[in-house]
């Protein structure tokens, strides 16, 4: 994915959520694909534990105004608005949280690689340091 930060938005009975994390895509996972990401053990989605949840994950892509001076039909007749150019793709699902540590290291792991392959010396989960 080229833009694999998303926002990830839920609502209980209490409130409306917006969560901001990257995701990866799973495109051989379920019918139309399956995203995995992680978040913190203090957000309070995760704390409450809300599972099989009901969700709406954003992803934005590049965006921009456009002036009516651009089209060519302001020169014409002088009507025309300006507007907002944007590209999004919206993903609905259901949130599932999982504490195995060993699926989080996967993930982790398939992340990192991820961003780091186009550096000249990519980062790995084995150059963490060490817990204390």
């Amino acid at each position: 994915m080229a833009r694999p930060f998303a926002t990830l938005t839920s609502s209980d009975a209490s409130t409306l959520n917006a969560d901001h994390l990257p995701l990866v895509l799973h495109a051989v996972q379920g019918d139309c694909g399956v995203l995995h990401g992680h978040m913190a053990r203090a957000n309070p989605l995760f704390r409450e534990g809300v599972s099989d949840l009901d969700v709406l994950v954003v992803f934005s892509g590049p965006h921009s105004y456009i002036s009516p001076s651009w089209y060519p039909s302001k020169q014409d007749h002088g009507k025309a608005v300006p507007t907002w150019n944007y590209i999004k793709v919206h993903a609905r699902g259901t949130l599932r949280f999982t504490t195995d540590e060993s699926w989080l290291l996967s993930h982790l792991a398939q992340l990192t690689h991820q961003h780091e392959q186009k550096t000249a010396q990519p980062w790995t989960l084995s150059d963490a340091p060490r817990p204390i």
